[in-house]
């Protein structure tokens, strides 16, 4: 039910009344008893809408639908391929994987027997 805002012409009393939309609009002031009570336009409240939202889940065309899980299959499609060649090593060569131990200084010098 909406808050409506009530202006007495005669008193200047003004009021939030509280009612339904088909109740009948008051004609007369709480204060004054005058019948000069005249109901007021409000901006009324702001509609949130929250979650996926309805236009989304409803009124989404079929072609946009399969697009979608077109777009969604191929994506998933990559991850697994990417995930495939890790596997088997062929994404990257083991010269430019780093150790936990090692700097880039240790990688490029070649190692001798000696210590000094």
């Amino acid at each position: 039910m909406p808050t409506y805002d009530y202006l007495c012409q005669a008193c200047g009393h003004a009021f939030e009344l509280f009612q339904q939309m088909t109740d009948p609009v008051k004609k007369k002031c709480p204060e004054c008893s005058k019948l000069k009570l005249r109901r007021l336009i409000g901006t009324g409240s702001g509609v949130i809408f929250k979650g996926g939202g309805f236009y989304e889940t409803d009124y989404r065309s079929d072609s946009y639908k399969k697009g979608a899980e077109d777009a969604k299959k191929s994506s998933e499609k990559k991850t697994d391929d990417k995930k495939a060649s890790k596997s088997t090593g062929d994404s990257k060569p083991d010269s430019t994987k780093k150790s936990s131990g090692s700097t880039s200084s240790d990688t490029k010098k070649p190692k001798t027997g000696s210590s000094d």
